[in-house]
């Protein structure tokens, strides 16, 4: 069973993934963790994007569809896989599906998990990290005991740099413009389908399954 699944930052999309992963034993795969890999293998496609980023340019798109490609001939994908926020553009889509096509492979099901732009702010802005022990709170639904102090350990809690507002919000119109094109071109593939993040995590949990069989 092969998958995608999208969704905005914040979504929850990541934390379904692995859910997923476990329960139907299929291997997780994102991008920056595939290119990490590759370039600590030193295989081709990856001496490749090891060069690029060296240099300070971009690692292209074929770079990454290499990195793919190769990553889902490995044992552990022989039964399926999801992929964890790529394509992100209608170009790496049709990359995607040519790769695929390649080894005599579908996509079985993309998966994207919606949410409120709003509360996607309220939920991403709200949280903070143990700087100690790296326990997880969140100022609305996990609310520390004392302010700013973790209550496993005592730590400093901290707030990611990158998850101010203004920034968040910008992580959002980005998505929303990028990826438009793309879940069109699954939509029209009859393979799209649609969760409603804003649900609890369980409940996100049970629609997926209930999607996946």
């Amino acid at each position: 069973m092969n998958l995608i699944f999208m969704g905005p930052p914040g979504a929850g999309k990541g934390t379904q993934a692995r859910q997923i992963a476990e329960k139907y034993s299929i291997p997780q795969l994102s991008t920056g963790d595939m290119l990490r890999a590759a370039v600590k293998a030193g295989s081709e496609v990856g001496l490749r994007a090891k060069a690029a980023m060296e240099s300070g340019g971009l690692v292209t798109d074929d770079i990454v569809i290499g990195i793919i490609g190769d990553r889902i001939d490995e044992e552990d994908c022989k039964g399926g896989f999801i992929l964890d926020g790529f394509p992100r553009t209608v170009a790496q889509a049709e990359a995607l599906k040519g790769l695929l096509a390649d080894r005599s492979m579908t996509i079985d099901h993309v998966i994207d998990i919606t949410a409120d732009n709003e509360a996607l702010v309220a939920r991403i802005t709200g949280r903070s990290t143990c700087s100690k022990c790296g326990e997880g709170y969140h100022n609305q639904h996990k609310a520390p005991a004392t302010a700013g102090i973790c209550d496993k350990c005592g730590g400093a809690l901290a707030t990611r740099a990158d998850d101010n507002e203004a920034t968040v919000r910008n992580r959002l119109e980005v998505y929303d413009t990028q990826t438009a094109p793309v879940m069109d071109f699954y939509k029209n593939s009859g393979s799209f389908k649609s969760v409603d993040g804003m649900q609890s995590m369980d409940d996100v949990f049970k629609s997926l399954c209930n999607i996946l069989g």
